[in-house]
This record gives C-alpha cells, sequence and structure tokens, in this order.
C-alpha cells in the first residue's frame, strides 16, 4: 500500500466492451476476513428490490427473532429476511441443535432457490455452516447447478469452500486491513449491527 494518494487522469474512453452473452441468473460469493460481506449482499438485494425484483433473504447463523437494523428496515420496505440459526457456535448451548436449524433452514432456502419465484436469493453466512459440515456441500452446488436458469443466488461468509468459488460467476474477497475493533473500540450499532 502507498503511503501517499497518487492523482490520476480520469479516463476518457470507455475502458472495456459491452459482453455479448445472454443475460443469465448469477452465483455470486463474498467471502474473505474484511468486513462487508452480508453488507454487499443486503445492497444486492435493495438494487434488486429497486427494480420491483422479488428478493429472500436467509441467514444462517442469526436467530429467527433478531432485530438487526438490515431487519427493521428490510421489513419496512417489504424484502422477508429470515434468520435460520440460533447465533454463532460460540453463543450455542447445543451444536447438535444448531447444525438441524441449518439442515431445516437449507431445505426453506432450497426450495426458494428451485422455485423460480425469486430474481435473488440471499445465502448470509452459509459458509458457516458449510465448512462445520452441518450442510453437505455437494447439496447446495447441486442445488445452484439446476436453479432456474433466471435466478441469481448471492452466498457471504468467510473461507467459501473453493468448490463453490468454481462454480460461482463473480467472487469478491473482502481484506481486512484495519478494523476498529483491534484497537479496541467495540461494535456500533448501524454500522455493524
Amino acid at each position: 500500500m502507498s503511503d501517499t494518494m497518487q492523482i490520476e487522469t480520469p479516463p476518457t474512453e470507455k475502458r472495456y466492451e459491452k459482453p455479448e452473452g445472454e443475460r443469465r441468473g448469477l452465483v455470486l460469493v463474498n467471502t474473505g476476513d474484511g468486513k462487508g460481506k452480508s453488507t454487499a449482499a443486503f445492497g444486492l438485494a435493495l438494487r434488486a428490490h429497486g427494480r420491483g425484483k422479488a428478493v429472500k433473504i436467509y441467514q444462517f447463523m442469526k436467530v429467527p427473532s433478531a432485530r438487526f437494523g438490515e431487519h427493521r428496515m428490510f421489513e419496512q420496505i417489504g424484502i422477508p429476511i429470515e434468520g435460520l440459526g440460533d447465533g454463532f457456535s460460540w453463543k450455542s448451548q447445543d451444536l447438535e441443535h444448531s447444525a438441524q436449524l441449518a439442515r431445516d433452514g437449507w431445505e426453506k432456502a432450497r426450495a426458494a432457490i428451485l422455485s423460480g419465484e425469486y430474481f435473488l436469493v440471499v445465502l448470509d453466512e452459509i459458509t458457516y455452516p458449510l465448512i462445520y459440515g452441518w450442510l453437505p456441500l455437494e447439496g447446495v452446488l447441486q442445488t445452484l447447478r439446476d436453479r432456474p436458469k433466471e435466478v441469481h443466488v448471492c452466498l457471504t461468509g468467510r473461507r467459501c469452500p473453493p468448490e463453490i468459488i468454481e462454480l460461482a460467476d463473480t467472487v469478491t474477497e473482502m481484506q481486512m486491513v484495519k478494523h476498529a475493533f483491534k484497537a479496541g473500540i467495540p461494535a456500533q450499532r448501524g454500522i455493524e449491527d
């Protein structure tokens, strides 16, 4: 990283040609150790909703009664968001119960993806139940392959399995450069919840 900002000349010509391929549903992945994976997925959901498209958000690690900022806003504007879990593993009283919640939640998400009713389905924090072995990876991969042609799916979470990255159309890795928490500053309501 450079120590000083470099001034550059703004481009005067478009730097890319418009792709000629067909429009179709994409598999998008937001992964990495940096902040913003879920936030970026929620931005996609807002963009699609703003275009009048049907959106559904599933959160694999949040409890169904969660009332974070995104839940309050999505409820106000009519984007369905559903918590499928019982919190992160260190909060769980029973990991087998957590695993069963993930499996039950996956069946809901799978049905939503395959139904073709949604333009975009967000699978927020799905990487955790995958890497904990709570969900079979092959079932998720097969659903992504079998989804209706026009359905977009966005998956988020750290350490995304390489098999999903290989199948995905667009993968963004969030990299942590600096984080307030490491400086002893607690999470801020409205920024990190």
